[in-house]
């Protein structure tokens, strides 16, 4: 039984009862994508000053450029989505 005080209520609420739009996988995509590309660029910038013996002091770039990238594209994909319907 969900209570009003619980915080999945508010969700189930939310993406159930229309608050987010009918289909909840566009804000998923939107969340996942965004995430991808703000973290992986947050650790290219906030690179480590001394690592510990066997890591690396910063993520490979070439890798790293291609996870922002498809990040970007998720993100992107996913607010078309949203903004046509």
């Amino acid at each position: 039984m969900l209570l009003r005080g619980d915080p999945i209520f508010w969700l189930v609420l939310a993406v159930g009862g229309g608050l987010l739009g009918g289909d909840p996988l566009p804000w998923l995509v939107l969340a996942i994508g965004g995430a991808l590309a703000i973290g992986t660029t947050l650790a290219l910038v906030r690179a480590q000053g001394d690592p510990d013996a066997g890591e690396l002091e910063r993520p490979p770039m070439g890798r790293s450029l291609l996870m922002i990238g498809v990040g970007l594209l998720a993100a992107v994909w996913a607010l078309a989505s949203l903004v046509t319907g």
